[in-house]
């Protein structure tokens, strides 16, 4: 699996604003400059494009459903109502897999918590999820896998599990459908998702279930100019690297988190959290990660991490 640094705010950012914040940590707010190769000849007369990300979120066929002591239909639902006290409207919503433990009937759960939000539902499998309940369950506005265009962008959303297997890889068949949608829009800017780690997270145990064949994920995406960023979830933390121009993002769950850097498993004490993007029409993003926890008043952000 490959190696990456974690992005240099001169690298990238060209403004952040750092505010003390009742959890203990920073609050960051990252712009991302305009990129270098734009595609030549578009049209950027568009609006940005405001998106959500929940991943992660592990539901069960019924609300009582625990995992690792967290009722995690109820973490998802305070998730969903933070991100709509501070964040909406949104243009999109992205499920970056692991909807459901291994139980077919966290998908009605799924459809109950997101499918009447108003907004489309972009989603991909984990390795916990069953593709073909998912597929089967999760209908309009729900859409699994495929691509979305959306104002200057398009949002390329790949499967990259292996049946019975915690780490990932992408057929041939996906690097194919890759490499077809990233050529077939060379005027829109690419954000593509995945559930599977394509980079090491410096964890042991994790990076054992990663992104099997990352080098051949990477060697598509080099061939076109219009990639921005990738996307994913799986990791249950917080990731932000730079590779050749190309954003990489992780996003924590909206449940239990994973303690980064650990070598073997360990379970993280971090609140459930949702990753915000804006997709801006010059091929920038502005990204944020939002903790939140339950507090007297109800919920809060307890922090916003520079992502």
């Amino acid at each position: 699996m490959m190696q990456f640094t974690r992005a240099h705010r001169g690298l990238w950012y060209d403004a952040h604003d750092i505010v003390d914040n009742t959890y203990g940590a920073r609050v960051e707010r990252s712009v991302s400059a305009a990129v270098p190769g734009t595609p030549p000849g578009s049209a950027f007369i568009m609006s940005g494009v405001r998106l959500i990300q929940f991943t992660d979120p592990h539901l069960y066929g019924e609300e009582q459903g625990m995992l690792r002591g967290v009722a995690t239909y109820r973490s998802l639902i305070d998730t969903v109502e933070r991100a709509q006290a501070r964040d909406w409207p949104v243009d999109a919503i992205l499920l970056t897999g692991d909807v459901v433990q291994e139980d077919p009937g966290g998908y009605a759960m799924c459809r109950r918590a997101l499918g009447h939000l108003g907004t489309p539902v972009y989603c991909l499998p984990g390795n916990h999820d069953v593709p073909e309940a998912m597929r089967r369950e999760l209908t309009a506005p729900f859409k699994v896998g495929g691509t979305a265009d959306l104002g200057a962008w398009r949002v390329i959303m790949l499967d990259s599990t292996i049946p019975g297997c915690a780490s990932g890889r992408l057929s041939g068949q996906a690097l194919a459908e890759l490499n077809a949608a990233l050529g077939s829009a060379p005027q829109r800017h690419a954000l593509v998702c995945l559930h599977h780690h394509p980079v090491a997270m410096s964890s042991r145990w994790l990076d054992r279930v990663g992104l099997a064949n990352s080098d051949e994920f990477f060697r598509v995406l080099d061939a076109h100019r219009n990639v921005r960023a990738v996307l994913w979830g799986h990791v249950h933390q917080s990731f932000d690297g730079l590779r050749r121009h190309v954003r990489l993002l992780a996003t924590p769950s909206t449940c239990t988190q994973f303690l980064p850097r650990a070598e073997d498993f360990e379970i993280d004490t971090r609140p459930p959290a949702y990753r915000t993007l804006e997709l801006r029409p010059d091929g920038s993003l502005q990204t944020e990660v939002v903790w939140v926890e339950p507090s007297a008043s109800g919920l809060r952000p307890s922090a916003c991490s520079a992502a």
